[in-house]
């Protein structure tokens, strides 16, 4: 088999469910918050489990995530009022995608990490861009890779691939190594692109031509002296 071909096939399952689907170990927290989460949202915390040491990561039923983050938020308890990242992780073989919020009170100096899983068939959740603005282009980013809608996000589209890219969300795991479209498909469809979809009209009519200059022995070079000499 091709090296290449094991690599597009992603890393081999390390069991039939994530850790949200078999139920989190319920670990001991460290984080206060993770029992508070408990007490306040029974029904929506699907379990608890700590990580490297020190991480407690709290697996949140995303039907519920909106109320929980505003509470996680607003609460002079909690006042986690720094969203540090949130991004998606998908581990492959038909399993649910993974939302993670990572989480910081400044004013408790306490991190907190909450998981929700999504359904493949159901790739949605609400958006934290009324709680957070630094959401808003984190959200944009996994909808782009990953394909995750944000309900409510007030301008949910690509950032780092074009509006019109094609071929998906190229960091999920079915996503072919070489892309969906062939190379010759990928090279027609650059070489067609509208440069007024990508840049400002002041950058198109200031852009300056980039000029390769050919190098000492060049077979190009060589071609256009000996012309030079018939002439």
């Amino acid at each position: 088999m091709n090296p290449f071909d094991l690599v597009a096939q992603g890393p081999a399952p390390s069991g039939d469910a994530t850790r949200a689907e078999r139920g989190a170990n319920e670990a001991e927290p460290g984080n206060p918050t993770v029992s508070a989460l408990r007490a306040r949202f029974s029904d929506a915390v699907l379990g608890n489990s700590v990580t490297a040491g020190d991480q407690d990561v709290v697996h949140a039923d995303p039907a519920r995530i909106g109320e929980i983050l505003r509470w996680l938020h607003d609460s002079p308890a909690e006042q986690y009022d720094h969203l540090a990242d949130l991004t998606a992780v998908d581990y492959g073989g038909g399993r649910p995608i993974e939302v993670v919020y990572q989480l910081w009170s400044i004013p408790h100096r306490r991190a907190l990490r909450i998981r929700c899983a999504l359904p493949l068939h159901a790739l949605e959740i609400e958006s934290a861009t009324g709680i957070w603005t630094g959401a808003d282009w984190l959200e944009r980013e996994v909808f782009d890779l990953f394909g995750v809608r944000f309900a409510g996000h007030p301008n949910l589209r690509r950032i780092l691939m074009p509006d019109d890219y094609g071929e998906g969300h190229p960091l999920r795991k079915d996503f072919p190594l070489r892309g969906r479209f062939s190379r010759a498909e990928q090279t027609r469809r650059a070489l067609n692109q509208d440069p007024e979809s990508y840049y400002v009209p002041g950058e198109i009519g200031d852009r300056v031509p980039q000029v390769v200059a050919a190098e000492p022995g060049d077979p190009s070079l060589a071609e256009e002296d000996h012309g030079d000499e018939d002439d």
